[in-house]
This record gives structure tokens, sequence and C-alpha cells, in this order.
């Protein structure tokens, strides 16, 4: 038995953090549902940046799509509807033999939206509409302008993925906007059964501080954030408020880590997936992680539920003068300019290799 079946028996959901046309087309997506355990995946901007400009996988898409009058935006969004919704479809196995609790993909917003409510929920709203799958996840940010969007696509029955969370507080703060929705659902008399993942980012942690504090304290910190932030997140399962809600027909919200992937080269290649394993969590991983995980990975003691030494690790971290719930704020916001970035790069591609082969046609 391999580690990842091993991780995934333990009770979490292992995730793919990737999808191309290639991967689809060539039974990838389906030999790691079949052998690396994998039961659902997310995607982002960057993702289909890279897919799309290196290689000629899409080149027919965008050909056909471009004589259908479409472009920049619209046009990402059908391709990326297009995969998504067949990896949806071959997931729906997994989502049906859990009755929903897994075999989830992922779909993100516009960033250029992360600020504004109203556009977020609208678009959210389309997309989950265009896709008419009952296994995707819409991903909005758990910004501050995000968090009523989020509780308003909840309301509207609509599954959310909420991104771009860095601390226990921001998680904090996104789970209870869900509960607002699905409580509404309730006084509502509508079905509360909603599901929803909130999307903790951990390696940018460790990466924000490399130069900034002793060697000794070096890739601990993304780490430490999570065990605090996993003590929160069971805390709020076994709330009386939460527990009312499930006792109306509600699921929970599941935790979920996100930036798994190793980026200190001096460190193990599945340092994040070792320190991370808890029951009734998702992680989303690169490729590379997820097979270097089968190849080498290790399964121990699970995470422990009461945040285990995160206060002591964090309290050295201040010794060091770094603040940390000062830091997480700066991360959200750094992320969600890095997320505008890369979309602004990803209808660039597009728009360059649109041109191109419409001058090669």
């Amino acid at each position: 038995m391999n580690a990842n079946r091993k991780l995934h028996d333990l009770g979490q959901s292992l995730w793919l953090d990737n999808i191309t046309r290639n991967l689809l087309k060539t039974g990838g997506l389906r030999r790691y549902i079949d052998e690396l355990s994998i039961t659902g995946l997310t995607s982002n901007p960057t993702i289909f940046d890279h897919a799309i400009k290196n290689g000629s996988d899409y080149d027919d898409a965008i050909k056909s799509k471009l004589a259908q009058g479409k472009s920049g935006e619209k046009l990402f969004f059908e391709l990326a509807l297009d995969d998504l919704t067949q990896a949806a479809d071959l997931f729906r196995p997994v989502f049906d033999r859990t009755s929903g609790v897994d075999g989830w993909v992922s779909l993100e917003v516009s960033p250029l939206l992360a600020y504004d409510t109203k556009a977020t929920l609208a678009e959210a709203k389309d997309l989950h509409a265009r896709a008419n799958r009952p296994n995707l996840l819409i991903k909005i940010p758990g910004t501050k302008e995000g968090l009523p969007a989020i509780e308003e696509a909840i309301f509207s029955g609509i599954p959310i993925n909420v991104t771009l969370l860095f601390s226990d507080e921001q998680y904090v703060a996104a789970a209870e906007a869900f509960m607002r929705g699905i409580e509404r659902r309730i006084e509502a008399g509508l079905n509360p059964d909603i599901a929803s993942v909130a999307s903790l980012f951990i390696s940018r942690w460790d990466v924000a501080v490399a130069s900034k504090v002793p060697e000794a304290l070096a890739n601990q910190l993304g780490i430490a954030v999570a065990k605090r932030a996993y003590k929160a997140y069971l805390d709020l399962l076994r709330s009386p408020r939460w527990m009312r809600s499930y006792n109306a027909g509600a699921r929970p919200q599941r935790l979920l880590w996100a930036s798994t992937g190793t980026k200190d080269p001096k460190a193990s290649d599945v340092l994040y997936i070792n320190a991370l394993a808890a029951p009734f969590t998702v992680n989303t991983m690169p490729e590379g992680t997820l097979k270097a995980f089968a190849d080498h990975g290790g399964v121990g003691a699970p995470m422990p539920m009461d945040g285990g030494d995160c206060e002591e690790v964090l309290a050295r971290f201040a010794a060091a003068k770094v603040d940390v719930r000062a830091l997480a704020d700066q991360l959200q916001s750094e992320g969600a300019k890095s997320f505008v970035n890369s979309w602004n790069d990803l209808l660039s591609m597009i728009g360059s290799k649109s041109a191109a082969l419409k001058r090669a046609s």
C-alpha cells in the first residue's frame, strides 16, 4: 500500500492541484484516481496559463471559439469549463459514493473581482449554472469583500471553495460566512446541505519569513499556523451553533490545506504533506508533490486536535519579531495581487496565442 492510500485511509482527502487537457486526454488523471487515491482537484489561472502556453492541446478549441466570436475572458472560461466538466465527470463516482463529501473540482471566479462583492456573486452564479455539474465548487477569495459574496452564494445553493486564507482568524471569518448562509437557508425552509471547503495557504508563510528568522525556525511557521487553524476548525465543528445546523441537515465545511508544495530546496519535498495529516481535511497538492509522496512519503501520527506545540512555536516567531496577525493580512493582500497578475498574464497569453492562430489559419 503506497503512502497516498495510507493517508487517504487516515481520513484525509487528497486532491490534485492541477488540470490540463493533456492530463485528461492521456488518461493521466484517471490513473491518479485509480493508483494514487486522488479524489478531487483544484485549478487556478496560473495552472491554465502554463497548460495553454506550453503546448498545442488547446489550439483547436481556441480556433473554434474564435470562429464563434469568443475572445479574452469569455474564451478562457469556456476552455476551463470544458476541462473541469470532464474532470467532474471522472470524479462523479467518488462524489456519489461519498454522498457529496468528496469528488469535487474547483473553478475560480475572476481575481479582478476580489474586492467587488456584487460582481463576484454574479459570476459565481453564472459559472455554476454553465458547468451544470453537482460536484463543481466555485472559488471565491476570503477577503473582507469576498465574505458577503460567500454568504450569499451559499444561501443561493452554490458550493464554494473559499480561497486565499492564511490564518485561523481569516479561516473563522470565512467559516462564519458559510454558516450564516446555511442558517439563512434553514430559516427559509431550504435544503441546508450545501458543500464548502475553506482553503488555508501554507508554504507562503515560510517563504515570507525565510530571510528574517534564525535557521532553527526555517519551514516551521506554516505548519504552526496550520495547527492553530486545525484546532479552531475542530472547535467550530463541535460548537452548539454548528451542531444545531447539522441537526437540521447541513454538512460541515471542510478545512483544506493549499500551497503544500515545498519551496525550500533544502527541505523535504513532502514536508507539508507529512506534517498536515489530519482526518476530515483535504490536502490539495501539486503533481510533483503527489508523486513524491507516493514514492517516499510516510504517514505518522495525525495532527494533534488541540494544536499541539503550535503556540510554543508561534511564540518563538514572535520573539524573532514576526507579527503573525499582520503578516496574515499582508499575505492575503499580496495573494490577491498575485492572483490578479496571474489572471492578466493568462488573458495576455490567450490574446497572443489567438492572434498567432488567426495568422496561421
